[in-house]
């Protein structure tokens, strides 16, 4: 049996975004005491693993999907993502902006697939 295309690129994509996010912030939490430049080499070897991911998510994703909107669902992933990382790992308070933000990209993926 074959996965869609769909559950593929999006499944990638999440994968792929908890590396980023963790790569992007997560020294924030656990290396603040280090040099800038230890946190950036620990940076780029995790994001290593998310380029591992987001290579392939895309060009499977291409098959089917514009650069558009692989770009949009991309942005989508990053909020669902980033939202509960700032809350849970770095213990970041909720805020209804996130609410309004996802709301956003909720439209942005309306518009980019009705076509």
């Amino acid at each position: 049996m074959q996965i869609p295309v769909i559950v593929q690129t999006t499944g990638l994509l999440v994968l792929s975004n908890v590396f980023m996010t963790i790569a992007w912030y997560g020294h924030l939490k656990n290396m603040s005491s280090k040099a800038w430049w230890y946190a950036a080499i620990v940076s780029w070897g995790i994001a290593l693993f998310e380029y591992l991911l987001q290579v392939p998510a895309n060009r499977i994703g291409h098959t089917e999907y514009s650069l558009a909107q692989l770009k949009i669902l991309q942005e989508a992933i990053t909020l669902t993502v980033f939202v509960p990382f700032a809350m849970f790992y770095m213990n970041q308070p909720f805020k209804l902006d996130y609410v309004w933000a996802g709301l956003c990209l909720v439209g942005a993926v309306y518009f980019i697939f009705r076509t």
